[in-house]
């Protein structure tokens, strides 16, 4: 066994090593705030950071969009993400692109080192801003023991986000979603007194807001951007009255001119649904409703785009309700397999039971396609029932079947819904404009931080 002593001086020696590193990251910290000093802050673009949990994914290509469409509009961005994607959401070379120059903020976290060092720089650098951040994670927290964990895991994470963002002298933190992700740049915020901002989504942050603090977010945030006046009424029944005018709707946007490039007549027969394989997407009840079209419609063909935790009960369904012959699953697919997809499909059916704005709508009207979806959250400010599209009830199969049918049957109706989704999307759901639009909210805030 180890005498007394002998831990004791095990003790003091790791204790000096800690302090050696504390006054040598310190000694870092100073020289290169006194470098700052002499850079004059107009010497370069204003730099922002984006994060989310995981980035990039096939099923976030509204993200890489928007990021490109900031950058188009002279801002320098930095992108960060908690958690690295699975191979399975890197799809398509605009994927591949954006994994390679994006950092991984739990993959430097697990590096005891790393983590060590930038906790000891954060703690010398402001002790007093530190122990605040620390507590304010702790009061943060949620009910249970694994929740709390969760919170010191968060600010754990925003330390290392924090030195990131010092190194790089980013100007504003910009964060997707208002849940876990969100937490961390607000904790990040906190340590660096950058500015930040976060677009909320829903619908999941909406039915667990008192969990991840939507009020206090919405208050501590610079800004607030909305995909919809949905959206926006759900953050205002959380946030305090004063916050209000700090939420803006920025919808999520497409390229119009990557769809819709092919006018090849349709045969009237081909659906298509573009989601994740899961049951709140609501493909239970498209399954059923194609099963009842087979007879009146023996050329029927439906290709399922997407992958998920459901694709095993699916695939039993598909054979349980005889629709093999019917139904190609292609599993995920890259933003230009998609669109051709699109360009051979005739109506687009998305049956969800919880959404925001679905980006999957907007691709398939600007391709010229009639849409049938469920009156829910966003969906009827994007989709006008009987102009560019059906909307029904969610949950009810019988409606969506007679939608589906009313479509499959009427050439002339599903071509004029066509030319009516795409104005509608080019003109109110275009990512330039939308890019655009974001880009102005950022200079203007950080006008208002540079003023002050």
């Amino acid at each position: 066994m180890i005498e007394i002593g002998g831990i004791f001086k095990l003790e003091r020696q790791f204790t000096q090593l800690l302090w050696e590193l504390a006054l040598a990251y310190r000694m870092m910290y100073e020289r290169r705030d006194q470098s700052l000093q002499i850079e004059p802050m107009t010497t370069h673009p204003s730099r922002i950071a984006y994060l989310t949990g995981a980035y990039p994914k096939a099923s976030h290509t509204f993200i890489l969009r928007e990021v490109s469409a900031v950058r188009e509009n002279g801002f320098e961005v930095a992108t960060f993400s908690v958690r690295r994607p699975d191979p399975e959401d890197i799809i398509g070379p605009e994927e591949r692109e954006a994994e390679q120059s994006t950092a991984y903020i739990l993959e430097t976290a697990l590096k005891p080192t790393r983590l060590i060092s930038d906790h000891l720089a954060a703690l010398f650098a402001s002790p007093t801003r530190y122990l605040s951040t620390l507590a304010l994670a702790w009061r943060m927290r949620g009910p249970g023991l694994k929740a709390s964990l969760y919170q010191l895991f968060y600010f754990a994470e925003a330390v290392v986000l924090s030195n990131e963002l010092k190194r790089r002298k980013i100007d504003h933190l910009h964060n997707h979603f208002s849940d876990s992700s969100c937490t961390v740049a607000l904790l990040a915020s906190k340590l660096t007194q950058i500015p930040f901002s976060f677009m909320m989504h829903g619908p999941n942050e909406f039915v667990e807001a008192p969990r991840w603090r939507l009020d206090l977010k919405i208050a501590e945030a610079k800004f607030v951007t909305c995909i919809s006046h949905f959206c926006r009424s759900q953050g205002m029944i959380y946030a305090a009255p004063e916050h209000w005018d700090k939420m803006h709707l920025v919808h999520c946007g497409i390229e119009p001119e990557r769809y819709g490039s092919s006018r090849a007549k349709r045969s009237g027969n081909g659906i298509i649904f573009v989601g994740r394989l899961a049951a709140v997407k609501g493909v239970p009840i498209l399954l059923d409703a194609l099963a009842s079209l087979q007879n009146e419609h023996p050329s029927l063909s439906a290709v399922i785009v997407g992958d998920g935790p459901d694709r095993a009960w699916i695939e039993n369904r598909i054979k349980e309700l005889k629709l093999g012959e019917v139904i190609t699953l292609t599993g995920y697919q890259s933003q230009t397999e998609v669109a051709n997809h699109l360009e051979t499909s005739d109506v687009l059916v998305l049956p969800s039971f919880a959404e925001g704005v679905p980006v999957v709508l907007m691709e398939a009207m600007s391709s010229g396609l009639p849409v049938v979806t469920t009156r829910i959250a966003g969906i009827p400010e994007l989709v006008k029932d009987g102009e560019n599209g059906l909307v029904v009830p969610p949950g009810d199969c019988e409606a969506l079947t007679n939608a589906i049918a009313s479509l499959l049957n009427d050439e002339e109706r599903r071509a004029q819904m066509g030319v009516v989704g795409r104005a509608h999307v080019a003109e109110s759901y275009n990512i330039h404009i939308e890019g655009a639009k974001l880009a102005q909210i950022l200079r203007e805030s950080l006008k208002h931080q540079s003023n002050a």
